[in-house]
């Protein structure tokens, strides 16, 4: 047993235990070992995307807090590390770094800029990671930008292809205009903002009447292709199958009945644009209505537009508008509220355009997302239904592809001459079919040998959606399968619809198994003024300079407890110095307890009889184990925070310690006996408080564990330590109850101190305790060494009748009076 340094250097502490772990591979899988359970997480390859911010820390402490409490349960942890590399973000910031177009250089040249900043982000990423005490196997690392990684994700599509899960064709899709590319409803944010709503007179065909229509895009005028109204609306089901002119472009649209036009909403008339909105594609489709693709990719209108061609949606919008004042026919102008998608990398305003694209079948899953969701254990149990509903919500199939650069490339070709799809073999792959063609020597249908390669990649979800499987070792590992479903993916509350959902529908296609069986969802962290912490906002607080101020395990203490799982947890400085605090506070005990421990040999005490005050410690001991390892199966990590500190800070150190201080200071009087069980009960007892902490802070539990520990217990690390049972035979509902009257007794009397403004060393002449019944005064006098010791009583007189006095206040019939020596001011 060694002597800890007084001052708890936690940069330096921190630093050497994640060198040393390392060293150790204690973190490691043993993929040869066929005994052990196994426990595997799906870890969320992160986008890289610079230093760690808090919200992250939130994150990443939940799952490691997970995978350290496992590993100590016994199981052989797969706990994985990737980094989600490809993606709209990338390409975006590269463009804005170096102030250019993604179209403005070569295409290889372009890639390489964002493979460059993409792993300058993961450099800063990973030592953030490091430095939060993540326990991952770093021997798993891997990008999805590696072609390694590209063979799985192209091999997953093949076989989904195979399974008539992947089509393509012209359907219309989300489209950022900024980004010129294709998106998925899960890419899209909504705002609310401020908008107009435009009141448009339509004329009748061949009447001098018009129709009132109310429009907050008067730019898609001029793709017009019909006017709706209900039928049941009796101010117009009587124009139903007339037609009316549509001014600006004066071209004749039929008014159609459709049941679902609110009546209430602008005029009860609706004039149906493709694309203004997702109604507009509802209608277009159920009607089998014409289509008039008024945008360019870019945002502009084109030359359907006719004299506004050229022209921004915002420049158009205006012209209209003037255009319509000047013809008479703009009635009125009124302010709306309306809530408009855009995108969530870019937030440019997101459009609708009809293009050609891969579509992988989600909807027809929907049932089996379902099924799957209510099989899969979620902590907090509630957050099922935000993966469900989404699943409800969807409208259209996954939108697949990407008309971008930085990308996993998707595996076909067609025929130059016949335009014949060919899709990669199995065996092909990774391929890169702009730059390689297919291993085949002619076009299977026409026998033509030249061939033109897809220029469309892979959206990134494609990547980082079969995690679960990749990291389980699908497709090379033949035992796979004993990882896979994850035993666990760690998901944050504002990607269920990405993550959690794509992830679900990818395995449940190819391999008709959920890919997950639990989810642990984390909430969002919250500034100072309440909002989600943002760089936009102006309230957001980076990782490291909390780290460097507090170190990781205050800063983890802080993750832990800050509230339930999936909630929202706002970030305030001071939680993260009481976090700091109470390390300092069992940095200290801990040092005063290898004092007393001095020379103290474990098995010296095989037969020593426990005191009262030891056995009310150990029972209650074992009674916080069982707790702690109830809620921390339950993911309930701020009720284990919680429950280990106070009885860290209250039980073990105010109270327990503070008593058996005389009886381990003087044996000579109260005997070697009596020492010795109070040495047996600190060594155990705390080291079962390291056992229980070493998940949530491990770095200060490691050291105080090798000074005092690692000699006698023989495990290289406490990581490595088997997590603690509830040894219910030492569980004392009596000795607690009798343990707690003394602790009390002891602390009231200090109180009163306090409040006579007396030293807390002030020797008591006489204390007279009226017990009340015999019960609590045996229970007095079975403790009587500890009480008077720690009291500094010269003479202590315990009666089992009532009497005056001061009471306690758990004990209220136990009063007590006491007379005072020499008064020493504090």
């Amino acid at each position: 047993m060694q002597p800890l340094p007084k001052e708890y250097n936690f940069i330096e502490i921190e630093r050497k235990w994640q060198l040393k772990w390392e060293e150790m591979g204690i973190y490691r899988y043993d993929w040869s070992d066929m005994k052990r359970p196994v426990f595997s997480i799906d870890t969320p390859p992160p986008y890289p995307s610079g230093e760690l911010h808090m919200g992250n820390v939130l994150n990443w402490t939940y799952f490691d807090i997970v995978a350290r409490y496992k590993r100590m349960c016994g199981y052989n942890v797969l706990f994985p590390q990737g980094w989600d590399c490809h993606g709209l973000g990338i390409e975006i910031q590269v463009e804005k770094l170096h102030n250019i177009r993604k179209r403005d250089v070569p295409p290889d040249q372009f890639r390489k800029l964002c493979s460059e900043l993409v792993e300058k982000y993961i450099g800063m990423m990973k030592e953030g990671i490091l430095r939060l005490g993540c326990s991952i196997d770093w021997t798993t690392e891997y990008r999805t930008m590696d072609s390694d990684y590209w063979r799985r994700t192209q091999l997953s599509f093949i076989l989904l292809y195979k399974k008539d899960f992947i089509y393509q064709g012209t359907h219309p899709v989300n489209w950022c205009p900024r980004c010129e590319t294709a998106i998925a409803d899960a890419e899209v944010d909504y705002e609310k903002r401020e908008g107009a709503l435009h009141y448009i007179r339509y004329l009748l065909d061949g009447s001098d009447e018009y129709l009132l229509i109310a429009t907050s895009r008067p730019e898609f005028i001029p793709a017009c292709v019909a006017v709706e109204v209900n039928p049941e609306d009796e101010r117009f089901n009587k124009y139903i199958g007339k037609s009316v002119i549509v001014p600006i472009v004066n071209r004749k649209v039929p008014i159609i009945a459709e049941e679902a036009v609110d009546p209430a909403f602008g005029t009860g008339v609706v004039q149906i644009c493709t694309y203004g909105d997702k109604e507009d594609v509802k209608t277009v489709m159920k009607h089998k209505l014409p289509v008039i693709m008024i945008l360019t990719e870019n945002g502009k209108i084109n030359e359907n537009g006719g004299k506004y061609a050229g022209l921004t949606i915002n420049q158009a919008r205006n012209a209209i508008v003037e255009d319509l004042t000047a013809a008479g026919l703009l009635e009125k102008t009124e302010k709306i509220t309306q809530e408009v998608g855009r995108c969530d990398r870019c937030k440019a305003h997101i459009e609708i355009l009809e293009r050609k694209q891969w579509f992988m079948k989600t909807r027809s899953l929907t049932e089996a997302v379902e099924k799957a969701a209510n099989d899969v254990v979620w902590y907090p149990d509630y957050m099922k239904s935000r993966l469900i509903d989404w699943a409800k919500s969807l409208d259209w199939d996954w939108v697949i592809s990407r008309q971008r650069l930085f990308a996993t490339p998707i595996p076909v070709w067609y025929c130059k001459n016949c335009g014949e799809l060919i899709l990669a073999q199995e065996d092909w792959v990774p391929v890169d079919p702009k730059i390689e063609n297919p291993r085949t020597d002619k076009c299977p249908k026409c026998g033509a040998k030249e061939f033109i390669g897809e220029s469309d990649v892979f959206d990134t979800w494609m990547d980082s959606s079969i995690t679960c499987a990749v990291h389980a070792g699908w497709p090379d590992r033949q035992n796979w399968k004993r990882l896979f479903p994850a035993d666990v993916h760690p998901s944050g509350i504002d990607i269920i619809r990405t993550w959690a959902y794509y992830l679900m529908v990818r395995h449940l296609a190819l391999f008709n198994e959920k890919p997950y069986k639990t989810c642990l969802i984390n909430g969002m962290v919250l500034g100072a003024d309440g909002r989600k912490m943002s760089k936009s906002l102006k309230n957001y607080v980076a990782a490291p300079e909390v780290l460097n101020k507090n170190g990781a395990d205050a800063t983890r203490q802080w993750a832990a407890a800050g509230g339930a799982t999936g909630s929202d947890i706002p970030y305030r400085a001071p939680d993260v110095e009481y976090g700091r605090r109470f390390l300092v506070k069992l940095w200290n005990v801990s040092a005063f307890v290898s004092k007393l421990l001095h020379n103290y040999v474990p098995t010296a005490t095989e037969n020593v009889e426990l005191q009262l005050l030891d056995r009310w410690l150990f029972s209650k001991t074992e009674t916080l184990t069982k707790k702690v390892t109830e809620v921390m199966e339950k993911c309930q990590f701020n009720i284990a925070v919680e429950e280990i500190r106070n009885f860290t800070w209250h039980v073990f150190c105010d109270a327990y310690v503070e008593a058996v201080k005389d009886r381990l200071y003087r044996p000579e009087v109260y005997g070697e006996t009596k020492k010795l069980a109070a040495q047996q009960t600190l060594y155990e007892v705390l080291f079962r408080i390291l056992q229980l902490l070493a998940p949530i802070v491990p770095h200060v539990t490691e050291e105080i564990y090798q000074a005092l520990y690692a000699d006698s217990k023989g495990y290289k690390s406490l990581q490595a330590s088997p997590w603690p049972e509830c040894r219910q035979a030492w569980v004392d509902e009596n000795a607690e109850k009798r343990g707690t009257l003394v602790v009390e007794l002891i602390s009231e009397v200090r109180r009163e101190k306090a409040e006579k403004r007396l030293s807390l060393n002030t020797p008591v002449k006489q204390l007279t305790v009226y017990a009340g019944d015999n019960s609590a005064a045996e229970a007095i006098e079975e403790a009587k060494t500890d009480v008077m010791g720690a009291l500094r009583i010269d003479n202590l007189t315990v009666l089992p009748e009532s009497g005056n006095g001061r009471s306690l206040t758990q004990f209220s019939t136990v009063t007590f009076i006491a007379e005072y020596g020499e008064l020493t001011k504090k």
